[in-house]
């Protein structure tokens, strides 16, 4: 009769239990395992083999099968698309910080009276460039206009201009005046200022088109 070597150092039953259930804790296994999205694209995929089976085929009609699968198709790229580029409301560009190319957060109401307050401190050139930020910010507020992020002085006013169309000339002039006092450094007056107010001021009291009522003869 052949006796077997016992191992001095083999765990008994329930070491060896917990050994495994401290091994099978180790994060490399967790990572390992699929995830819901895989289970859900193999079932899906099992799904859509599924319909072109011999079987599938007795029960269902070709055409059949085909509108099914573009159906299951075309939900599945409206998940992804949602999931994947999710799409900027109108209110996160109209309260965003992006104000012409810079980050401000400021009011309209904010930067009027910012740009009055450098006004009577004699600086054209900060005042003009505020006060025309306050007409962007003005026309963002009132859902005027819905400018790109990093949209220019020109772009908003003729995208205002479009709704806004008695007023086209005088909203060209006053982006113009921006762009010569913010980026070509051309020194700004207290009469540019003024007819920046007056833009401001005819922007305020002006009525979008799509918001006239049309009253029947």
């Amino acid at each position: 009769m052949i006796r077997l070597a016992v191992d001095p150092f083999a765990p008994d039953g329930d070491e060896a239990r917990r050994w495994a259930e401290q091994e099978l804790q180790n994060p490399r296994y967790a990572d390992a395992k699929p995830t819901w999205f895989d289970y859900l694209a193999e079932d899906v995929a099992e799904f859509i083999s599924g319909l072109f089976s011999p079987e599938a085929g007795q029960q269902a009609g070709g055409t059949a099968l085909v509108i099914v699968t573009v159906v299951i198709v075309a939900a599945l790229i409206t998940v992804l698309i949602l999931w994947g580029r999710p799409r900027a409301s109108r209110r996160a560009r109209r309260t965003g910080p992006d104000l012409l190319g810079e980050r401000d957060d400021r009011t309209a109401a904010q930067l009027r009276a910012d740009a009055e307050r450098r006004a009577r401190e004699g600086d054209w050139d900060a005042a003009t460039v505020l006060r025309f930020r306050a007409i962007a910010r003005g026309l963002l507020e009132r859902d005027i206009v819905d400018p790109a992020p990093g949209a220019t002085a020109q772009a908003i006013a003729r995208e205002a201009a479009s709704a806004l169309g008695d007023l086209h000339a005088e909203l060209a002039a006053a982006a113009r005046a921006f762009d010569e006092v913010r980026y070509l450094r051309h020194p700004a007056t207290e009469a540019g200022y003024r007819s920046l107010v007056a833009v401001d001021d005819a922007v305020g009291r002006a009525r979008p088109a799509s918001d006239l009522q049309v009253v029947p003869a």
